[in-house]
């Protein structure tokens, strides 16, 4: 089966029960359409996790895009180079807005294992296509700002991914699946071919073969 969700923020409970919950197996895929950082208590142990599962694909999010180039001035500093100082300076406003269980994790961490999440990050990609029972799914984190549907998506610079204005699109022949904000209705959520699975607080995954909905 193939699986997707977004916005785990860290809630490695949150996602084992998930786990339990869909049975996940080997035979499965699963797409994490990114912000797995920040917030939550655990979020670089739930992120090394994910990049030790060959079966999950992980898309940057805005978390993540945040977290590289501030834990890449943060891991130079931890090993003694002359770090980005303007990258630093604003991981207090990041501290505030989430990232204090991010940055206390990522110091945590040895060496090896700092330069594997910064490898891990730097893999992440801002969407995927995925063909299931003979329908195309356009999985990304937000959406894209001013979308031309006479531009291929992959002339899209990474900016127009995490833009203020970026918008899931509509795109012909294909149904959209992103996280974004939350739902209003706090369940995974349609809307002519986009599909929003951000539901907030709750955990939600969307089995794109059945269209089932789980939630923890």
């Amino acid at each position: 089966m193939t699986y997707v969700l977004s916005n785990l923020h860290g809630c490695t409970d949150q996602f084992g029960d998930l786990l339990l919950k869909i049975n996940f197996s080997d035979n499965d895929v699963m797409y994490v359409l990114g912000d797995t950082l920040d917030i939550g208590e655990q979020p670089i142990e739930l992120l090394c996790d994910l990049s030790m599962r060959y079966n999950v694909i992980h898309l940057l999010g805005d978390c993540e895009l945040r977290a590289f180039r501030l834990l890449t001035a943060l891991n130079d500093m931890l090993e003694g180079k002359t770090p980005d100082m303007e990258a630093l300076g604003e991981m207090a406003a990041w501290m505030q807005d989430g990232g204090e269980k991010t940055i206390e994790g990522f110091k945590a961490l040895d060496a090896d294992m700092r330069e594997g999440v910064l490898d891990y990050l730097t893999e992440m990609t801002l969407y995927e296509e995925a063909n299931v029972k003979g329908k195309t799914y356009i999985l990304m984190s937000r959406g894209i700002a001013n979308y031309d549907a006479d531009t291929d998506l992959e002339d899209y610079e990474p900016e127009d991914f995490f833009a203020d204005d970026a918008e899931a699109p509509q795109i012909e022949d294909a149904i959209v699946v992103v996280g974004g904000e939350p739902t209003a209705s706090g369940k995974i959520e349609r809307d002519g071919n986009v599909i929003r699975i951000n539901c907030g607080a709750k955990l939600a995954c969307l089995c794109l073969e059945s269209g089932k909905e789980f939630y923890v």
